[in-house]
């Protein structure tokens, strides 16, 4: 297990040491709100899309597809006890504070944080199931995510929660796989150079919105602190237990693990700051899970790594 968690550990470093040089940059005037809105943008519109197809162009294999309906599976029912659970928890008065702290519970950073550390930990297999998850994610997010914070029940969240770059992208990618349909080095080319953007971009936006955060808010506030054990700790540990007595793939397991052990969504703060919500503290919780993942997931992917 120590090899685990010293391979995981010096993969979250790097990724921190990325945080850090985005928080340098903020500091320093150069990466601004504005800044950090277009690049999460690009990330989202562009560069996730790119990573999710660029994960699906290898040779079919039937026990990958099977490993993948596997992992969306897993990934449903994650994520549905995760807002089950969230919302048995959270039913306080303060509407604007109990939404934020759902919302961290229920969502992780699965594409900024994960999908780094998958393809660095586990290679292609590990971007390929965790193409999935995000699939997943996402039609929560557009739906429960935007209907919690929103406080409104639109027929414009079912739309979002079927177009939106990251399913457009694995549906796509999934067509080109099942398909063994191969893209020309002209269109995949682009799409790998944009990819590459995955890792060092959204490390960026993640440390101008450390520099913004409120932490000591977050540190006295003990709700916060149950939200971020659930999100790191408790639902990683009980997923990673109820997938290994049930027989998953061990990559599939070390894949989904990654996902939902990373910190708190860093769309918490764009959406609380959208429909009004407590944006101080969403933003403070986000950076403040950002920290204390950086000993969290290594112990948890390690013991995942070590027992699957």
């Amino acid at each position: 297990m120590l090899t685990s968690f010293l391979d995981v550990g010096q993969q979250v470093l790097v990724l921190f040491i990325l945080i850090g040089v985005g928080a340098l940059l903020t500091r320093l005037g150069l990466i601004t709100e504005k800044g950090a809105l277009t690049m999460t943008d690009v990330v989202l519109y562009a560069v996730t899309p790119c990573v999710i197809i660029n994960a699906f162009q290898r040779e079919y294999r039937p026990e990958l597809l099977g490993g993948l309906l596997i992992t969306l599976l897993c990934a449903f029912l994650v994520m549905g006890a995760s807002v089950l659970i969230a919302e048995l928890l959270y039913r306080k008065k303060d509407i604007s504070r109990a939404v934020v702290l759902k919302f961290s519970l229920v969502f992780s950073n699965c594409g900024f944080m994960a999908l780094p550390l998958q393809e660095a930990v586990l290679g292609k297999d590990g971007v390929f199931y965790g193409a999935a998850y995000i699939a997943v994610f996402n039609t929560f997010m557009w739906t429960y995510g935007l209907i919690a914070m929103s406080g409104k029940r639109e027929w414009r969240s079912a739309v979002k929660a079927v177009v939106n770059p990251g399913i457009i992208g694995t549906v796509i990618g999934v067509l080109l796989f099942v398909f063994s349909i191969k893209l020309p080095t002209v269109i995949l080319s682009p799409i790998s150079f944009l990819a590459a953007l995955n890792t060092p971009v959204p490390m960026l936006v993640i440390g101008y919105h450390l520099v913004h955060a409120d932490l000591r808010r977050v540190l006295r506030d003990k709700g916060a602190y149950f939200a971020m054990a659930m999100r790191l700790i408790i639902i990683p540990l009980a997923a990673f237990g109820v997938m290994v007595l049930c027989g998953v793939d061990k990559t599939v397991v070390s894949s989904v693990v990654i996902a939902v052990a990373s910190p708190v969504a860093a769309f918490t703060t764009m959406m609380a700051s959208k429909y009004g919500r407590d944006t101080e503290l969403s933003a403070g919780i986000v950076s403040a899970s950002a920290l204390f993942s950086l000993i969290t997931l290594p112990l948890v992917v390690g013991l995942a790594l070590t027992i699957s």
